[in-house]
């Protein structure tokens, strides 16, 4: 992995950070990639939580505010893009999939080799081209701010394994099924089932960064059966939880 270089004015940079190491909140005045070339990265902003495996990038668009949490030891990549390129990116963050051509433009962009402008451009323009060929990929988890949605997250989040359903977990937070569930897909966008799968999929993501066998993390994350696990995780993912994780042990060799 390579050294940390922190000079936040370089456009391309490489950051090796710890497991559970955080980076203090901030914006760019310009849009950037975020890709982890090794280790799990989570994007937190007052609207939710974005999180990266390594086949995934993060997009920030300018002027949001955010900080970086880091999930097992994370070699993370910074590309910023100039306005030309970043209008060609969703308007708010998003994650984004890397396909191994992107992943190479990346880690040589961001490497320690030097490189006139008009390289640096064209590579830039190599991961813009693969990323935008790929839709948006469901790897983020948006933030409520209503109260009581609040409390029933917290609840959720207490106890992932827990079966409860929205109506049991509103009748401890104070509030009906059928308010909770119009609060969920107005402030979310999306409905509970799917809110929770979301997050169940976020915290699979750490634990098997964290090296927890996959039926643990099956069991740990509320589903029923392994299988079920490995078909959300795939879907979401892009990979089984299998083959991710073994694409972690070999990232770190």
């Amino acid at each position: 992995m390579p050294e940390s270089r922190q000079d936040w004015n370089n456009p391309e940079q490489a950051h090796l950070l710890g497991h559970d190491e955080r980076t203090p909140g901030h914006s760019h005045d310009h849009g950037h990639l975020v890709y982890p070339a090794t280790g799990v990265l989570a994007l937190l902003t007052a609207e939710g939580s974005w999180i990266a495996p390594p086949n995934r990038a993060v997009w920030v668009p300018g002027g949001f505010e955010h900080h970086h949490r880091a999930h097992g030891v994370t070699d993370m990549r910074l590309v910023i893009m100039p306005p030309e390129l970043a209008g060609l990116l969703p308007p708010h963050p998003a994650v984004l999939a890397v396909t191994p051509l992107a992943r190479e433009a990346t880690l040589a962009l961001t490497g320690p080799a030097e490189r006139d402008a008009a390289a640096r451009q064209r590579l830039r323009r190599v991961i813009i081209d693969d990323l935008t060929a790929a839709p948006e990929q469901p790897l983020h988890l948006p933030q409520p701010r209503d109260d009581r949605l609040l409390a029933v997250t917290r609840l959720v989040e207490q106890d992932l394994s827990g079966p409860a359903t929205l109506g049991q977990l509103g009748r401890r937070a104070g509030a009906s099924e059928r308010t909770l569930s119009r609060l969920f897909v107005q402030e979310t966008g999306m409905g509970f089932r799917q809110w929770r799968t979301q997050l169940r999929i976020h915290r699979a993501l750490l634990l098997l960064t964290d090296g927890v066998p996959v039926t643990g993390v099956a069991a740990a994350c509320g589903w029923a059966n392994p299988s079920a696990f490995i078909e959300a995780f795939t879907t979401l993912v892009g990979q089984s939880p299998g083959r991710y994780q073994r694409s972690l042990r070999a990232a770190s060799s």
